[in-house]
């Protein structure tokens, strides 16, 4: 099963609403949001999400979402 994390200080670059699309529009992956990933440098500078446990980073959450979607 895939499993997708988000930062949730991450949420300024317009992740949380890629995240909630996600949630509706594949109903079988794992997608949650935590604190904190640890990944504080990459997250000041522009949206990302773990995807398996491997880093997808985007100039835009639209770009980030259509990242995510190839790799689902």
């Amino acid at each position: 099963m895939t499993e997708i994390k988000f930062c949730e200080n991450n949420f300024s670059f317009g992740t949380e609403e890629i995240m909630n699309r996600l949630k509706k529009d594949f109903n079988d992956i794992d997608i949650s949001a935590e604190s904190c990933l640890g990944y504080c440098g990459d997250c000041a500078v522009g949206p990302y999400a773990l995807v398996n446990n491997e880093m997808i980073q985007a100039d835009t959450a639209e770009e980030l979402y259509e990242k995510i979607k190839k790799l689902i």
